[in-house]
């Protein structure tokens, strides 16, 4: 089987690509020569997921699935959600945005926060989408180097670590991304 995963994001596909079986041959935007930037203006990680896998079907024809994600936080009403990769602006840079919430969580009690995956699969003309939640809570500052996005201030919840300071095999095994991800190849496996 073959899959087009619609990210130009790196870290992505790289955390994606570590848990596909062998079976799926995973091809990244840059085979199939998509070099524009898919549309993302959607209200909901939902509706971003759903929109980036039928733009690559309808405009590239392959059998694909896309994530969006969003990271939400409690005492924000679940800002910056869809927001997430350009919350301090369409520059979508990770330190800023990172700057930006701790700056917005300065002296407030409550730091509970989700990460959310929706994964939405264009196979054989049909839609399906699977849904990815961890949750933690946001530290007061930064810790680790690995990751990216907001990983250097998540913890998820049951673990002292952010998910910046942990390897990938256990990000993925707790993470949003991967609990979505799981069920993804679950629904594969059952084809």
């Amino acid at each position: 089987m073959q899959l087009v995963f619609a990210t130009n994001n790196q870290n992505k596909l790289k955390e994606v690509q570590a848990l596909i079986p062998e079976y799926i041959k995973l091809l990244s935007l840059a085979d199939i020569l998509c070099i524009e930037d898919i549309p993302e203006t959607q209200s909901t990680i939902e509706g971003n997921a759903i929109q980036k896998a039928e733009y690559i079907k309808i405009n590239f024809g392959y059998n694909c699935f896309a994530d969006d994600t969003g990271l939400e936080v409690d005492i924000l009403n679940g800002d910056p959600g869809v927001f997430s990769a350009r919350y301090a602006g369409p520059q979508r840079n990770s330190e800023d945005n990172i700057n930006k919430l701790l700056a917005e969580l300065e002296g407030k009690d409550s730091r509970n926060a989700q990460f959310k995956t929706v994964i939405a699969l264009h196979l054989n003309g049909k839609l399906e989408t699977f849904t990815g939640i961890c949750k933690g809570e946001i530290t007061n500052e930064k810790y680790g180097d690995k990751g990216f996005g907001y990983d250097p201030i998540f913890k998820p919840k049951g673990y002292n670590k952010t998910f910046a300071e942990m390897d990938l095999e256990l990000k993925n095994k707790i993470g949003h991304r991967g609990k979505a991800v799981a069920l993804l190849i679950t629904f594969l496996n059952n084809l």
